[in-house]
């Protein structure tokens, strides 16, 4: 599942599915991404999203919408004692 954070009032999520699913409105993502992984608390997003724009900028390359992928749900990562986000930049 992907996570676009578009605001602070709300995100788009996108959840790989094997086949259309009826009544949802289907989207592929495709093209070029950056990744970059973060570890630290959900609150640490808005730094993050930050450093991921400064580093895409440092591969002379041009974001045109970042993703965020969680790997662990907040009692997860609180039960590991890790919380890794994956940051996708579509460049």
């Amino acid at each position: 599942m992907l996570s676009d954070e578009k605001s602070l009032w709300g995100a788009d999520l996108y959840i790989a599915v094997a086949k259309d699913v009826p009544g949802a409105e289907m989207v592929r993502i495709s093209g070029t991404f950056l990744t970059k992984v973060f570890e630290g608390p959900y609150k640490n997003a808005g730094r993050w999203a930050e450093e991921m724009t400064e580093y895409v900028k440092t591969k002379a390359r041009e974001m045109e919408k970042m993703y965020f992928f969680y790997t662990t749900c907040p009692k997860c990562a609180e039960h590991y004692g890790r919380n890794y986000t994956v940051i996708l930049a579509q460049v």
